[in-house]
């Protein structure tokens, strides 16, 4: 199933559609300020486990990320210090993934690692979901092969045609991007750039 979607006035009556999905335990592609990511409710763990299948992902050697609507609540899910919330909060929304340590509210899944990456993507329609959500998204790139048209990432109609019926919903948010998000590494404190990609990190 295909959802077109706009950051400005998305249709609540297709939102109400996507949380129903999400909290019934499904699976969506949605859109960030990067590449298209396929996803699901973070708080529950037979979605994820599904993902990894779709992906074929090791749950107990790949590092999680999970999308917030913002960092209100970013402790209940990661253990953090004051520094790096300071950087966390000067560079968010924006195209960064920042790990940390997972705190106890995850699934168990989590654990396996004991590290979680956090998104705050500079996307409206990805940040609405998640607010009403009431819960952060798990996120994971889109699956892609370098035999792929780099096309296929940025086209949530062929991403739909790819996955759709691994999913159970696409949504279509726009043409996407194809670079990934800097990935900095906050676990010991001091932050470090272990990928560099779309964010140019303040600090």
């Amino acid at each position: 199933m295909l959802i077109r979607l706009y950051e400005k006035n998305p249709s609540q009556r297709d939102l109400d559609r996507i949380l129903d999905i999400l909290n019934g335990g499904g699976v969506i592609v949605f859109p960030t300020d990067t590449a298209y990511a396929i996803g699901c409710h973070a708080l529950k763990e037979r979605p994820i486990e599904r993902i990894c299948r779709i992906k074929g992902l090791n749950p107990q050697k790949h590092r999680f990320s999970i999308v917030c609507y913002d960092l209100s609540d970013i402790s209940q899910y990661v253990q953090i210090d004051n520094a790096t919330f300071k950087t966390m909060k000067r560079n968010l929304p924006g195209p960064f993934t920042f790990v940390l340590r997972a705190g106890s509210r995850l699934p168990k899944i989590f654990s396996n690692r004991k590290e979680v990456g956090i998104r705050v993507p500079d996307n409206e329609i990805t940040r609405e979901i998640c607010r009403q959500l009431g819960a952060p998204l798990l996120s994971t790139t889109v699956p892609y092969d370098e035999s792929d048209d780099i096309g296929y990432l940025t086209d949530p109609e062929l991403i739909d045609e790819r996955l759709g019926d691994d999913v159970d919903l696409v949504i279509n948010g726009g043409a996407g991007g194809f670079e990934y998000s800097t990935v900095v590494y906050c676990v010991d404190g001091e932050p470090e750039i272990i990928r560099q990609g779309k964010g140019i990190l303040d600090d």
